[in-house]
């Protein structure tokens, strides 16, 4: 059985140094794209961070802005009753003038 091992293994020495170049060569090509994959998830870590930041941000700014956004719509509420108010104002006022015409 011990020779029959041997048959299987290459007898040629530039055999081997080919094998293990190839070898080299793959080691090489996986260390790179190791490498790659490395950098691309150090990128993504920081776009979710900085993404992160910016929503951050964002949600003081809109909790900066309630206060002044409430304020614009009891602005906006007063006004249309305001407006109401003056058109219920202008409809009796004419109401009186057909009144006088007849």
């Amino acid at each position: 059985m011990s020779e029959h091992n041997r048959e299987s293994q290459p007898q040629n020495p530039l055999t081997e140094a080919a094998a293990l170049t190839v070898s080299a060569v793959d080691f090489s090509a996986l260390e790179e794209r190791i490498v790659r994959a490395v950098e691309m998830v150090k990128q993504e870590r920081q776009a979710r961070v900085a993404a992160e930041e910016r929503a951050a941000n964002a949600e003081s700014e809109f909790n900066d802005q309630l206060p002044k956004i409430e304020r614009m719509q009891k602005e906006i509420n007063s006004l249309l009753a305001e407006r109401d108010l003056v058109r219920q104002r202008v409809e009796r006022l004419l109401s009186q003038l057909d009144a006088l015409e007849l």
